[in-house]
């Protein structure tokens, strides 16, 4: 943290209220702002054609066709909105222990992104990279006989995962999935196959939380990790210096930005990040955030519009410098009245 001294009389030579008693200038001091610009918006995509499902535990939100998908980014060009971050809903039959359709040319990732670039080339198209949509036991990587996540045989399926997504012209790959050394392994991949514009976000601190739970089910991984967890290789939330280590191992590895996951309970982390490293710092407003503040709305328990903008206000005061959130769309609106 900074340091300074106060070079302030004290009161009543300095009323700090002086300021906050007109609109006029509380606005010319307003420390932090929050733009359509800082906001991405994750979105869930599914096969077929016309179809809009909603996620029960996510009030609002809807799993999409591609056709559907279109519609949706086109209202978020309009809004200001700069990129969109895709979720697979993997059929069942698609689903395998070596998540083979992870990097199929023709998988709904790889499809929904040639989509969004050839309608909207100005929207940034940001996709997940990670297993668990398609592994059969819903972890974020190929397991051992024991149920282990083998790491370097994950990140070799990674690699491929991601070349896929660039091939489909993707402009930033996002690997979720804690793997070490996969944001190096990546890079390179990259480089050799002529994408070396192609964008890192790397999930680095992503913390085995239970604020996940909701989009879980939006991707119906929930049912095939039945009760199962990735304490093995997402973070204990009770670590703070780790994810510094974990933070500064991927920048050192290519990383272009980096991710703190979830946001809010986590705002010390991603103001440590920023300050440590001065780099793009991402963080994620997860699912398990969204629907406690969606229920305490339709309960009447808070002010819908005055909660969304003040929930990633914090977050960016945080030192976020864009923020992945399901109140994109509706974020974006109320900013621009």
């Amino acid at each position: 943290m900074s340091q300074f001294t106060f070079a302030r009389g004290a009161f009543p030579q300095t009323r700090m209220r002086r300021l906050r008693a007109q609109e006029f200038s509380r606005r010319l001091v307003q420390e932090t702002v929050l733009t359509p610009a800082d906001l991405i918006y994750p979105m869930f995509v599914l096969e077929g054609e016309k179809r809009r499902e909603a996620i029960p535990s996510m009030l609002g939100i809807e799993r999409v066709s591609i056709d559907e998908l279109l519609k949706e980014a086109a209202e978020l060009v309009a809004l200001g909105v700069p990129a969109v971050a895709l979720f697979p809903v993997t059929p069942p039959e698609a689903k395998s222990l070596l998540a083979e359709e992870a990097w199929n040319a023709e998988g709904l990732a790889q499809r929904a992104t040639r989509a969004l670039k050839a309608a909207f080339p100005q929207l940034g198209v940001i996709t997940d990279v990670a297993l668990d949509p398609f592994t059969t036991h819903g972890q974020d990587g190929i397991i051992d006989e024991n149920g282990y996540v083998l790491n370097d045989v994950t990140t070799e399926a990674l690699i491929k995962q991601a070349i896929s997504h660039a091939q489909a012209g993707a402009d930033v790959v996002a690997p979720s999935d804690m793997m070490d050394g996969r944001i190096g392994a990546i890079r390179a991949a990259l480089e050799q196959a002529g994408y070396p514009n192609v964008c890192i976000l790397s999930y680095a601190a992503k913390y085995a939380s239970n604020y996940y739970g909701p989009f879980r089910d939006a991707v119906g991984s929930a049912g095939n990790l039945k009760g199962g967890n990735k304490k093995t290789y997402q973070m204990d939330p009770a670590n703070r210096m780790e994810a510094l280590h974990e933070v500064g191992l991927d920048l050192a590895e290519g990383a272009d930005m980096v991710m703190v996951k979830p946001a809010m309970p986590y705002l010390d982390i991603i103001r440590e990040v920023k300050d440590t490293y001065q780099a793009p710092t991402f963080a994620y407003q997860v699912s398990g955030e969204y629907a406690m503040h969606m229920a305490a709305i339709s309960n009447g328990w808070l002010k819908r519009d005055e909660i969304i903008l003040e929930s990633l206000m914090c977050i960016k005061r945080s030192g976020a410098d864009a923020i992945l959130t399901y109140f994109a769309k509706e974020a974006a609106k109320l900013l621009q009245k």
